[in-house]
């Protein structure tokens, strides 16, 4: 349990946060499917696609390969798409989907890190129209993203900026340290992949949660503590002083993972909607 409260007079520290299968029990890219299947907004191919994509995540999280052919599939979904709609859509369904499968323990961790005086920060793969609600509904104070170009229309049009992923990831906590003056030796981070060794060998004290095969290897080779994460629960139940409006969370990036999930699949029921009317 983490009791001690900063120091401030020595430089400012930070607990760095994975996503998917670290804070939130699923994939925050593909969680948004079923309800718009229910609700019409997608094909059956499309949702039998990203509930298959689930499943794999849900079984040992996708491997590199994977993630680029899941990127490539969410960016070309998503060309084209209004992004106020995006956020809008997100907003509307975000407490419903995401809320339940909040890990306990990672609602304990963030609340004892900001009672040390540490700041939080989501680093996720997925996009900032999801994440950064997340972020807020959690408390954050930082999130960082991957970012998606947006046209003059203020349209996505299908090409990736920055894709917050493997190595980038590590590159944007360095920048972070940078900027707001971190000690990153005094820092924490928590990920369930491989595919985050970058961003934990970045830190101080770096933690696996629920890892893969391949971390759970390094983390026993290095002697990182490895963290167990199973009870989904609702932060209105769990914290209730996080049920209240939360600081606004500071975002870093923009865009694609599960709000280009969401706006690639509505933008393409829309399309089949035009064709048939």
């Amino acid at each position: 349990m983490l009791r001690v409260v900063e120091n401030h007079s020595l430089p400012r520290t930070a607990a760095f946060f994975d996503l998917d299968k670290t804070v939130i029990a699923k994939s925050s890219t593909l969680t948004f499917s079923k309800s718009f299947y229910q609700g019409g907004l997608i094909n059956r191919r499309a949702a039998l696609r990203t509930a298959y994509a689930q499943f794999v995540f849900r079984l040992g999280g996708m491997d590199h390969d994977q993630m680029e052919r899941t990127r490539e599939y969410l960016s070309a979904l998503v060309r084209g798409w209004n992004v106020q709609q995006v956020k809008e859509l997100v907003a509307e369904t975000l407490h419903d989907l995401i809320d339940p499968i909040i890990y306990d323990e990672a609602a304990s961790l963030i609340e004892e890190h900001h009672t040390a005086g540490r700041d939080v920060v989501i680093v996720s793969t997925s996009g900032a129209e999801v994440v950064e609600p997340v972020g807020e509904l959690l408390g954050a104070d930082r999130v960082v993203a991957t970012r998606m170009v947006v046209g003059d229309d203020g349209c996505f049009t299908g090409e990736v900026e920055y894709y917050a992923y493997g190595p980038t990831k590590a590159e944007a906590i360095r920048e972070l340290a940078e900027s707001e003056g971190y000690d990153l030796d005094r820092c924490y981070a928590y990920s369930d992949s491989a595919t985050d060794l970058p961003m934990l060998e970045t830190v101080g004290h770096p933690h696996a949660v629920n890892p893969d095969r391949a971390l759970r290897r390094e983390a026993l080779a290095r002697g990182w503590p490895i963290l167990d994460f199973h009870r989904p629960v609702r932060l209105k139940q769990r914290i209730p002083s996080l049920s209240v409006p939360p600081r606004p969370a500071l975002v870093a990036a923009a865009a694609i993972g599960a709000a280009a999930a969401t706006a690639g699949l509505v933008w393409y029921a829309n399309r089949r909607r035009t064709a048939t009317a």
